[in-house]
């Protein structure tokens, strides 16, 4: 049992590059404890669309790990961020998952804050006690392309960099005006890298996603997907499109900053976006003017995944709970002028990255049913799993860090 004696630096050091994580990175709470100080709070994560919260007072709670944060649209119209947490003695303040609010109300001991934070009641305390020194701490919050990101540091990457890069990319769908027009919680029984790995990496798509793979060349060896690549970046310009392609991502960001990326792929010919039969099934984003056969994929960080068709945005959010719990959050997103029933049907909005997380999700949890078998041993990546070794490599090295 010498494997179970390592300290965690060692297992980290012994690590095998090119193969999958030891069992005790899936399997160890005291891993996963680690995952938390210098990974899961280190690090921005989606906490959703600033279209969610038009007007002052309305929020959404957001939670990750063991902490949570209340995202509100403040009085003076700026977004803010909040820890969930009561400047009394703990308990939870908001215990609804989203609405509207003039105040929020501790349930505990009444201690009331408004919407900025700011304790405004509380009750038979002490002469000389001061409101002002204990309203709601505050959690790091950032807004990139309409997008919201929090932050459960008081150090956290900076986003410059991200921000001004990814500008050219989000602005041609639009992003800043999208709207949220679907949403759903996927609860998944395992360590949350197991979700983010299979996301990574379409080794996995031609066998166990038909319905994506008959779309989606990423599957495809490079020669034929060139091929079509070539193709989709004929038919760009006109479209409204440019070739882009940006990698910062996994530990290639500056020095201190969040991790981005972005590239587009085709789609096999006869499909215009991810709809059942290929065919639109949203109103064009932006200022496109047409369809070019292709797909972006964007990346925020570690956690914080997008795909973006010309007709509708899906956006993926890989949240830990615990070491043997995730969630996986997908909103779809669509321009902001379309109407439901009118412009987009949201069960064919929803239809393929429904049913290939709930296939992802069964997929998931047979992985770490085997990952804690005793026969369990690291295996080698293959070609096609090039950027969840890319993923991991960056883990073990934040896992390193002082």
């Amino acid at each position: 049992m010498r494997d179970q004696e390592f300290s965690i630096d060692e297992l980290i050091a012994s690590q095998k590059p090119g193969f999958s994580l030891d069992q005790r990175f899936y399997t160890d709470p005291l891993v996963y404890e680690l995952e938390i100080e210098r990974v899961i709070t280190r690090n921005w994560i989606m906490a959703g669309h600033q279209s969610e919260l038009p007007e002052p007072g309305e929020f959404k709670v957001f939670n990750l790990a063991n902490e949570s944060a209340i995202v509100v649209r403040g009085s003076n119209g700026e977004l803010k961020a909040f820890a969930n947490v009561c400047r009394h003695r703990g308990s939870l303040v908001c215990l609804e998952s989203h609405g509207h609010a003039d105040k929020f109300s501790c349930p505990y001991h009444g201690w009331v804050y408004d919407i900025d934070g700011n304790l405004t009641a509380a009750r038979s305390m002490a002469s000389g006690f001061d409101p002002s020194e204990y309203g709601l701490n505050k959690v790091a919050l950032e807004v990139i392309g309409g997008l919201i990101f929090v932050c459960f540091s008081d150090n956290p990457p900076g986003v410059e960099s991200a921000r001004r890069e990814m500008a050219e990319p989000m602005g041609l769908f639009d992003f800043e005006n999208l709207r949220v027009a679907a949403y759903k919680e996927y609860d998944i029984q395992a360590n949350w890298k197991l979700a983010i790995e299979n996301y990574e990496e379409c080794y996995h798509c031609a066998s166990s996603h038909p319905e994506y793979a008959v779309m989606h060349t990423l599957m495809v060896d490079h020669r034929r997907r060139g091929h079509l690549q070539k193709n989709m970046f004929e038919r760009m310009e006109s479209c409204g499109l440019r070739n882009l392609e940006i990698d910062k991502l996994d530990g290639r960001a500056p020095p201190g900053e969040l991790g981005y990326s972005y590239s587009r792929t085709a789609l096999f010919e006869g499909y215009l976006t991810g709809g059942q039969d290929g065919q639109p099934v949203a109103p064009l984003l932006g200022e496109l003017t047409d369809y070019d056969g292709g797909a972006s994929d964007f990346a925020f960080g570690p956690f914080s995944f997008l795909l973006v068709y010309s007709d509708h945005a899906v956006a993926y959010v890989f949240i830990p709970v615990d070491h043997e719990n995730c969630k996986c959050v997908v909103y779809w997103m669509v321009r902001g002028d379309a109407e439901e029933g009118k412009d987009y049907d949201v069960d064919k909005l929803t239809w393929l990255w429904d049913i290939t997380t709930r296939a992802d999700k069964t997929i998931i949890v047979n992985n770490s049913k085997g990952i804690q078998s005793r026969y369990y041993k690291p295996g080698p990546f293959s070609e096609q799993e090039s950027a969840e070794r890319s993923w991991v490599e960056w883990l073990l090295s934040e896992l390193a860090r002082p």
